[in-house]
């Protein structure tokens, strides 16, 4: 039997609640959303880059979340001393570059698994707390962690909106 990426009973946004409760919420909306438009896809049109002259791939965005997601929460917010998943040093864009090669189902099962480690360092933590952001240019900010989920949400909509695209020209597909 040919393996397809899971249908998602994707969680709606949340109308009410409080700060945390909408910023989470929004955020598993569109994590949600991401793979909902992987749903029911083979490997083959996973990895198809659709919209010429770019090489975006759903399985790319997918690949290049569970990187966002490990840097944003884990890395940055959390201070975790880990690997990075692609060799960045030879490919600034190997998440996306490598999909000739790439495991949609372990890609979506790693970017699931990132997900629950990003929400366990993330969990318990005020909004207002802050970490040092060093950028490339020398200079550093403190940015909270109510930032770095308004920024995830930007990314994951941006990044929707792409994928929206992709799937529409593989197969026809439209909608949220």
């Amino acid at each position: 039997m040919t393996w397809k990426a899971p249908l998602i009973d994707r969680r709606h946004e949340p109308y009410l609640g409080d700060e945390r409760t909408m910023l989470e919420g929004w955020l598993n909306y569109h994590r949600d959303t991401l793979l909902h438009k992987c749903s029911g896809l083979t490997a083959g049109p996973l990895k198809t880059a659709s919209v010429a002259p770019s090489a975006l791939t759903l399985i790319g965005l997918v690949r290049h979340m569970t990187v966002v997601e490990r840097w944003w929460f884990r890395q940055r917010f959390a201070g975790a001393d880990l690997p990075d998943q692609y060799d960045f040093a030879a490919d600034p864009d190997a998440e996306f570059n490598t999909v000739a090669t790439a495991d949609p189902a372990a890609d979506i099962a790693a970017f699931r698994t990132e997900i629950e480690a990003a929400d366990a360092a993330a969990a318990g933590h005020d909004l207002n707390e802050t970490f040092t952001l060093r950028r490339r240019d020398g200079s550093a900010h403190e940015v909270s962690l109510r930032w770095v989920y308004v920024h995830m949400i930007e990314e994951y909509a941006r990044h929707n909106g792409h994928a929206d695209l992709i799937r529409e020209c593989l197969d026809g597909v439209t909608g949220d």
